[in-house]
């Protein structure tokens, strides 16, 4: 590629921010965009606002550039060639395929980038193909719509079952509903429609109902699922046996013999985990399904593989950090879930930044303890600056760019980046809360006092 001096500049003394715009503007081709919502959108229409405007505007809201779609907007407004009238109806009538078709979508284009720059990680176990699945609810939204405003409850815009490939640390699909109060099991049709054979699904108990086990079953795929008190039909076979410990407890394995309404058959294994610390719910033991065979992964391989499952809830929590998905003033369920999703491709993106961190020859023990904050943070400060710099005619080039181009593009630049000034700071173990006074009786104490007691204690 030929690019200006300005851009290579950037490429020099800001490559993360130059990173993290060209991989946007690959994923996120107008064309492309365009063309998806062509082919998923049923009720709504092209008319004088484009499906890639509306992604554009929310991107940079959800990467914290803008703090709200009418201030992504007012900045792009001439480019726009709508009001804001026109982009609040677009974005309150999104419908979820579309969303969900976004995110499924550029995971594709993203994930042989990430194979081209050999940044994934390891499988997790061989001849397996890992799935998290886990649901994460929207919080309440501000009361702007006329009929919340009498309402003093909580207004849940909806929820959404994602899926994470932790190889590649890419959210691949996400489920999405509407009705806030639904529960995650009224989902798991829709998930079975992408499982494949040989997939390894890992999910929590409210993932184990017995159709969902015995459909991905009968998808040739597999699953470690968190067996809860009910929901599952089926008849303990032989013995509990011991397997030895984890780190968080004993390990014992048992036969179940698990039948659906159709009389069908499915021969499972019970892993337990008698748990040395009770988990904060007060409960000692884990019990996991899986019917992974015995040969494949014995039954400590299962315990640690269900242990990872929190990898998911570790992306949900940098997707709350970093990211501004759960915009509280987007009342309506269709516009809440369509922001949830771009926070989920901005994820991807930053997944992809930290594939090419890891592509660096000798880097791969550091990239790993990348802080993501520092990452998005250089990328936040640089980019306004950037985009005035550059312009957007220059950023072009990428939106068609095969992924083995892209890919090398990333890694030359990745070389360039100073991994060391990114590096996390984990903070130790958290010290257990002491007891607090009430405060009833004296409302108000002077810092400088409790100090200088605490001084005199040491003397």
């Amino acid at each position: 590629m030929i690019l200006s001096d300005v851009f290579e500049r950037f490429s020099q003394d800001a490559p993360l921010s130059v990173m993290a715009q060209g991989i946007m503007e690959n994923a996120l081709n107008p064309q492309f965009l365009d063309q998806l919502f062509d082919d998923v959108a049923e009720k709504q229409f092209t008319h004088k606002l484009l499906f890639a405007t509306i992604v554009d505007l929310m991107s940079v809201v959800v990467c914290r550039i803008r703090p709200a779609i009418h201030a992504a907007f007012q900045a792009r407004a001439e480019t726009v060639g709508a009001t804001i009238d026109a982009v609040s109806d677009k974005l309150d009538g999104t419908e979820p395929a579309v969303s969900a078709a976004l995110v499924h979508s550029v995971a594709a284009r993203l994930a042989p980038v990430i194979d081209a720059m050999k940044g994934a990680r390891p499988d997790w176990w061989p001849g397996y193909r890992a799935r998290i699945l886990d649901g994460n609810h929207l919080p309440g939204s501000e009361h702007r719509l006329k009929e919340l405003r009498t309402i003093g409850a909580g207004a849940v815009p909806g929820h959404a079952l994602v899926v994470l490939d932790p190889r590649l640390m890419l959210a691949t699909d996400v489920i999405l509903c509407e009705d806030g109060h639904a529960q995650e099991r009224s989902l798991l049709d829709q998930v079975l429609e992408i499982v494949a054979a040989k997939d390894l699904w890992i999910a929590d108990r409210n993932s184990c109902t017995t159709d969902f086990l015995f459909g991905i079953a009968r998808r040739r795929a597999f699953f470690v699922i968190r067996q809860p008190a009910s929901t599952l039909h089926g008849e303990f076979v032989g013995k509990r046996r011991g397997c030895g410990r984890i780190d968080t407890g004993k390990v014992f394995e048992q036969t179940i013999r698990a039948k659906n309404e159709a009389g069908e058959i499915l021969m499972l294994r019970r892993i337990t985990v008698l748990l040395d610390q009770p988990t904060r719910d007060g409960e000692t033991a884990i019990h996991l399904l899986t019917n992974v065979p015995a040969k494949d992964a014995r039954a400590k391989v299962i315990a640690d593989l269900y242990r990872r499952r929190w990898t998911i809830e570790t992306a949900f929590q940098e997707l709350e950090a970093r990211f501004k998905g759960e915009v509280n003033t987007l009342g309506y369920p269709k516009a809440a879930l369509f922001a949830f999703c771009v926070a989920l491709v901005a994820y991807n993106v930053l997944s992809t930044l930290k594939a090419a961190l890891r592509s660096v020859p000798g880097e791969e023990e550091v990239a790993e303890e990348v802080s993501g904050s520092y990452m998005a943070d250089e990328i936040q400060m640089t980019h306004r600056g950037m985009m005035i710099a550059i312009p957007e005619d220059e950023w072009v080039v990428f939106h068609d760019l095969p992924p083995v181009e892209l890919a090398g593009f990333l890694v030359r630049l990745a070389q360039s980046v100073s991994l060391l000034k990114l590096r996390k700071h984990p903070r130790g173990p958290k010290k257990p809360t002491p007891k607090k006074q009430s405060g009833a009786k004296i409302k108000h104490v002077a810092t400088a006092k409790i100090l200088k007691a605490r001084q005199a204690c040491t003397k």
